[in-house]
């Protein structure tokens, strides 16, 4: 793309040729702010049946972790002008559907939650070539969802849905144990009458550009423990936040909640 030359605009001062500039760089395509800088991506899955319990109501009950979302760990909604085109991924329907199911929204309007997630975090991510576009983005997480195994990870260590408590450590080392990084694990804190924690969401974290897995934390870094983030705006009363040390609810699911 060719700039106007400076020389070329004698008498209109060097503001309107940089304004000129900058029109030329916009029309090149999307641009991130330094605000949007991110390091890293997080591969939050969720637990269904805990999602049930935290918003009270669901249309769907699944006894597997599904896809929540995948998220640059800074930036929201970096670009207003890329709208979500439910076209775009229409390939990927099917296992959209299995793996990032809306489990609190009527089918009907499932691919709300699949907006949200890319007007929010999509339009972030896109800022690497493997995922700069709503396909590669959705792809991508799909891909990595399939790659972490995480239902069969768990299984493989002995952690089933139960109605007896496990120990937050036993989620902790059998995740880091075999991805070899140190995940992050939130839970929905007791409720009135409640003893324990139930375990929610689980995120698996990965560099850049290269998407390996790596620790969800920097070196000497302390996990927050700050809420997580609901399926939408005020879908979420209480929210997650991550688990404390000691005993946890892995609860099992149950019939459909309406």
């Amino acid at each position: 793309m060719a700039f106007p030359r400076c020389g070329a605009l004698r008498g209109w001062g060097p503001a309107l040729c940089w304004g000129l500039a900058l029109c030329c760089l916009c029309g090149a395509g999307p641009l991130w702010s330094d605000n949007h800088e991110w390091k890293k991506l997080i591969l939050t899955q969720h637990w269904p049946p805990t999602v049930c319990k935290e918003v009270n109501r669901c249309q769907d009950s699944l006894d597997y972790w599904t896809i929540h979302g995948l998220w640059p760990d800074k930036g929201e909604e970096c670009n207003r002008s890329w709208h979500f085109n439910l076209d775009e991924i229409k390939d990927l329907l099917r296992d959209m559907k299995i793996y990032w199911p809306d489990v609190i929204h009527p089918s009907s309007n499932r691919s709300q939650f699949w907006k949200h997630e890319w007007d929010k975090h999509g339009t972030c991510a896109a800022e690497v070539n493997a995922l700069n576009s709503e396909k590669k983005y959705f792809g991508k997480s799909l891909d990595l969802y399939k790659q972490v195994d995480l239902n069969s990870v768990l299984l493989k260590f002995g952690m089933k849905p139960s109605i007896n408590y496990y120990n937050i450590s036993d989620f902790k080392d059998a995740l880091t144990r075999f991805y070899g990084v140190v995940p992050k694990i939130q839970c929905l804190l007791p409720e009135k009458g409640e003893q324990v924690q139930t375990i929610g969401q689980i995120e698996l974290c990965f560099t850049k550009e290269d998407l390996y897995l790596r620790n969800c934390t920097e070196p000497g870094e302390q996990l927050s423990p700050k809420p997580g983030v609901g399926l939408t705006k005020g879908a979420t009363a209480q929210g997650m936040m991550v688990c404390e040390d000691g005993p946890v609810f892995y609860p099992p699911p149950t019939t459909t909640q309406q």
